[in-house]
Parts: C-alpha cells; sequence; structure tokens
C-alpha cells in the first residue's frame, strides 16, 4: 500500500489488480473502491511521487502519470523498465522511493537456496525516469519491506531466511545498509554469518567476514513482511522512531510461529537493544 498527498489510498496485490481506497475525514472509512488496473502480472509494489502512481509487476516497473486527475478514467500505464527477471518465485516485489529521491526494488532469489547471479537477491535502485538503474545491495535472498531511518536516513530492510534446516534455523533478519555495495551473504551464510551446509563448504576459501550481518536476528521462519520506523505521535514516546515489523507467520515449523507485529527498540546509537512482540493473537491453531 501506499498514501499519496491527497490522502488516497493505493494497493497492489499479487491477484492481478490494483486499487484506488477512498475514505472521508468525517469517519475514516472507506467511501469508494476504484480498479486502476487489472489483468497484470503479480501488481504487489505501489509507490507514489510526483503525481505519478508507479507498480512493480514480476517483470517490470509501469506507472500511470497525473493518476489523480480522474481516478475514474486512469490513464494507460506507461513502462518504466521492463528488464526484470520473470521467475515467479520470489518474485512479487515491494517498491518503495528513497530520501534519495531514487526508486527502490529489489529480485529475490528464484529458489529455496541455490547459488545465482546478478541481478537475483539484491535491492536495486533508479532514477524515477529509469536512467541510473544500479545494484544497491546484494546477498538478499528475499526482502519484502524496507524503510529508511528518519534519523539517520540508512536503508533498513527485513529478509526471509531459506526452508529445510529444522525448526529453528535459520533466523528472518533485520538488516542496516548504510551503503552502496554491501553483501548479506546469501546463499553462504544466514545469521549471524553461520555456513549455509549446501554452499560454504564449497570454497575453502571463503571469506566470512566480508559478509555483513544482521542487526538484528529475528525469529526462525516467522517470515517477516513489511516494516516501518514509526513517524508518528499517537503513541507513547518510546516508540517514536523505533521499527515495527509485520510478521506473516512460519508454515515450515512444527510449532508456528509469527502472525504478529514486532517491536525493535533502536537506542541513541541506532543499534538494536530489543526484539519482541507488539501485538498478537492471529495464531488460530498451532
Amino acid at each position: 500500500m501506499t498514501l499519496s498527498p491527497a490522502g488516497i489510498l493505493y494497493v497492489g496485490t499479487r491477484i492481478g489488480s490494483v486499487y484506488a481506497v477512498l475514505a472521508s475525514k468525517k469517519n475514516n472509512k472507506a467511501d469508494e473502491i476504484i480498479t486502476i488496473a487489472k489483468d497484470l502480472n503479480m501488481p504487489n509494489g505501489v509507490a507514489f511521487r510526483n503525481g505519478a502512481l508507479y507498480v512493480a509487476e514480476i517483470h517490470r516497473v509501469i506507472k500511470f502519470p497525473n493518476i489523480e486527475a480522474d481516478l475514474h478514467h486512469p490513464p494507460k500505464p506507461v513502462v518504466v523498465n521492463d528488464n526484470f527477471p520473470s521467475d515467479l518465485h520470489h518474485g512479487w516485489k515491494f517498491i518503495r522511493f528513497g530520501p534519495d529521491g531514487k526508486l527502490y526494488i529489489p529480485i529475490g532469489a528464484p529458489c529455496n537456496i541455490c547459488a545465482v547471479k546478478s541481478p537475483y537477491a539484491s535491492i536495486w535502485r533508479m532514477n524515477p525516469d529509469e536512467s541510473n538503474l544500479e545494484e544497491f545491495a546484494s546477498g538478499i535472498r528475499n526482502t519484502v519491506g524496507f524503510d529508511w531511518d528518519p534519523i539517520t536516513k540508512v536503508l533498513w530492510f527485513t529478509d526471509n531466511g531459506r526452508d529445510m534446516l529444522g525448526d529453528n534455523l535459520p533466523p528472518d533478519e533485520l538488516n542496516e545498509a548504510p551503503r552502496k555495495g554491501m553483501d548479506f551473504g546469501f546463499p553462504y551464510v544466514y545469521g549471524n554469518n553461520l555456513p549455509n551446509p549446501e554452499f560454504a563448504k564449497q570454497d575453502n576459501n571463503l571469506n566470512l567476514s566480508k559478509f555483513t550481518e544482521p542487526a538484528q536476528d529475528l525469529g526462525p521462519h516467522v517470515a517477516s513482511l513489511g516494516m516501518r520506523f514509526y513517524t508518528e505521535k499517537m503513541f507513547p514516546k518510546k516508540y517514536w522512531n523505533q521499527i515495527f515489523i509485520a510478521e506473516h507467520g512460519s508454515w515450515n515449523r512444527t510449532h508456528k510461529i509469527g502472525y504478529r507485529v514486532t517491536l525493535v527498540t533502536l537506542d541513541a546509537n541506532r543499534k538494536p537493544i530489543s526484539y519482541e512482540p507488539f501485538a498478537e493473537g492471529w495464531l488460530k491453531k498451532d
């Protein structure tokens, strides 16, 4: 989802459609839902900038210029970039504009665990007009949620760990990427640079220290999705500028975990000091 300056909520889906939700300020309820587009290729990612709605499908990014001039008759989409891989596995995308004005786009690994080359397992960024497409970070299995620290302007992102290492390995990750070019280790390591058995042992000269360790280990298989720094003032001050993470929940543990919103608290140096549930109770059966 993304909210435009006019207060219109745009919602992407994995079922082919993109919607605009109009709400009255009087009752804060949706008064009208408008279909902006349909029959797209998993248009999960949506972002808004300078009057245009950007939509990420599996294989491309498109935009609807001047979308709010007439929501009931939206313009035809313009292709921004259609050179992304078409793999469905970890192919659906979350996109956002960063403080630098660039659009950030992840490309997941097309597998559970495999050796892949660029552009897979990475986060890319480009100018809104498609120019200067570049890889920002690599070694990222599948991130579907990221945000920028409102204090430092540094990118933070969640990453979903691999399957088939048992109930308690590996942890999902919360990562910090203060600069371009950092490698977060997939597929060679997980968590705090622990070697993945299929790959790390194949290279005796592998330098594990070159990989960036997570800022915070999350729960194993919790399927961490959206994350946001809390920049509002409704909650008490202890929550201001801290991180909320939506955890979709595990499917591959004997006893399922997740299905909750968690809180990562940072100290004055912007380092994590705690990770704990904030809201839970959506898991009906263990």
